[in-house]
């Protein structure tokens, strides 16, 4: 048994019930236990692997795409460019490698670093060194007055969800309980539920759906500054359009587990539901959600890829077309993952989703 799971059978005890979006909030943020409080879970070593540390290549096309959509817009200056859980800070290292020929972007750019946790903060310290960064916990420090610039890699699976499965009398919602000694889930009695009205269209009895709280203000901020100030955000996630079904999922050593099992031990995350993301976005416009794998194929990775292969030979250059088919292939995470961009009226879209 976790510490942590000790700490929430007795929490549990003593007040009955979690909702899934506590269970998950204490799992992942817990300030003494908590999955990314006290580790950093990237890498072989890790728990899991994200694009930007698949390949270079990653961070370089999104970095030019962002800096093409800064062009755009009249290259404003200054400007926000910031990142939403930006891992070991990879891809920011890798954006500001590829930009930094893009004349006077890395002028105009205040780098902002969105990040709760202490060691991943440490390493993205130690990535971006030489360059000015300031950190903050969450989205409404940034400041607004500015246009806003920002990536989101799979920083959204990641916030707490609430899960509801529908009920003739309304909707049944997922809790976290015990039994003999060890977390078990259930459903509390079903209520009315204003903000799932509009699933009853596309739903039936017993099945369920997922909402993310802690999205919608994020979006609403993102949405209404870059809307008045100008901007872009490029969101790249798993899910898809519309939530339905369990996605709840825990990854430990690079492989699934039970969600339930070692609580503060493994990732937890679930599904992205893009049509949510890019409704709280408004008054900014929204694209088409489109596959990663399509997304860098319009950004040019295909002539990145050739140019890296250039001098490589045997195993590193086995590595790099792996490292590509991962990124690209339907099968791999060229299908799997999503990607979503906000951007001003009457702007261009960024680059690759026009």
């Amino acid at each position: 048994m976790s510490k942590l799971e000790a700490l929430l059978l007795t929490q549990i005890a003593a007040t009955g019930p979690l909702t899934l979006d506590r269970f998950m909030a204490e799992c992942l943020l817990h300030p003494e236990h908590g999955y990314y409080t006290t580790r950093d879970p990237l890498g072989r070593a890790g728990d899991f692997i994200t694009s930007p540390e698949i390949s270079q290549m990653f961070g370089e096309l999104l970095g030019l795409c962002i800096a093409q959509a800064w062009v755009d817009q009249g290259a404003p200056t200054p400007i926000i460019l910031a990142e939403l859980g930006p891992g070991r800070g990879t891809l920011m290292a890798d954006l500001l490698r590829a930009t930094r020929m893009v004349p006077g972007f890395h002028a105009a750019a205040r780098i902002h670093l969105i990040e709760a946790s202490p060691p991943l903060r440490a390493a993205q310290n130690a990535a971006l060194s030489g360059h000015d960064v300031t950190w903050a916990d969450d989205i409404q420090s940034l400041p607004d007055d500015l246009p806003l610039f920002l990536i989101a890699n799979e920083f959204f699976d990641a916030l707490p969800i609430r899960q509801f499965t529908r009920h003739i009398q309304g909707w049944c919602e997922t809790i976290i309980g015990a039994v003999e000694g060890k977390l078990t889930l259930g459903h509390a009695a079903p209520i009315d539920l204003p903000d799932l009205r509009h699933r009853l269209e596309d739903t039936n009895p017993g099945e369920l759906v997922e909402l993310r709280p802690e999205a919608t203000p994020i979006m609403a901020r993102l949405g209404s500054q870059i809307a008045a100030q100008g901007g872009a955000a490029l969101i790249i996630d798993y899910g898809n359009w519309r939530s339905k079904g369990d996605t709840l999922q825990a990854m430990q050593a690079h492989a699934f587990v039970d969600p339930l099992a070692a609580p503060g031990l493994a990732d937890i995350t679930a599904h992205v539901d893009f049509e949510a993301l890019a409704e709280a976005a408004t008054p900014a416009q929204a694209t088409k959600m489109t596959d990663q794998g399509a997304l860098l194929a319009r950004l040019g990775i295909g002539a990145r890829a050739e140019k890296l292969s250039h001098g490589l030979t045997g195993q590193a250059l086995e590595n790099h077309l792996s490292a590509t088919q991962r990124l690209t292939r339907a099968e791999e995470m060229g299908s799997l993952f999503k990607a979503l961009a906000i951007y001003p009226p009457h702007s261009p879209a960024p680059p690759g989703f026009d």
